[in-house]
């Protein structure tokens, strides 16, 4: 078998970020947006939901939309006064990505100060060969092609040698139509015939592999 490249999400993929840090980071958008666009809340969530469901990521709404300044914009909707309070992560994780053979490279649609800070809180960062964020990426955010593409570039890799583990589907869908191997981590039932595999949690990752 040829040595495969994990390509892994960091937002509920490697850690829970569903109770505290989403929450977080929706009130800081919704904020942000009745801050610059002069509307009110209710509008403002419609505007963060709706860019998020139609690009996979607010931040491409608004730039495409309303022209701000993606650097503070993810500066300011990303600001967390506690976080190590925040990450709910199980430390076997640790253990089950040391286990995995293979390159690893972090692939998240995350900012780089907050990616580099729960990688540190969490000590996964030692165990990532590389680290893309979305503006490493130009600003190019999954589920679009072109930052798949990007990294792969950059890496000077071929997409049916990498194995993309993720929580979101559509990011699946492209990795998949690339020619990439899909881990999808959820705890649904759901299926999809975008994905290989179906885990609940990384940590039956490497009892899965044989199927990749």
């Amino acid at each position: 078998m040829r040595a495969s490249v994990w390509l892994f999400d960091l937002d509920n993929t490697l850690h829970n970020a569903t109770p505290h840090i989403f929450p977080h980071i929706n009130r800081s958008m919704r904020e942000y947006i009745e801050r610059h666009l002069w509307v009110d809340s209710r509008e403002a969530n419609r505007i963060r939901q709706g860019y998020w469901e139609r690009y996979g990521a607010t931040l491409l709404g608004m730039i495409r939309h309303h022209a701000i300044d993606p650097h503070h914009f993810l500066r300011e909707t990303h600001q967390f006064p506690d976080l190590a309070q925040m990450i709910v992560f199980e430390k076997p994780l640790l253990h089950t990505l040391r286990r995995l053979p293979g390159r690893k490279i972090l692939f998240s649609n995350a900012p780089q100060h907050y990616t580099a800070a729960v990688l540190a809180l969490t000590g996964l960062a030692r165990y990532f060969d590389a680290i893309y964020t979305v503006e490493s990426l130009r600003f190019r955010p999954k589920p679009m092609p072109a930052g798949f593409r990007a990294l792969l570039r950059a890496e000077g890799l071929s997409a049916r040698d990498c194995i993309m583990v993720e929580d979101s589907l559509p990011n699946l869908v492209t990795a998949k139509k690339l020619g990439m191997k899909t881990v999808w981590v959820t705890p649904g039932q759901r299926r999809s015939p975008f994905v290989d595999v179906h885990v609940n949690s990384v940590l039956q990752l490497p009892g899965r592999y044989g199927r990749l």
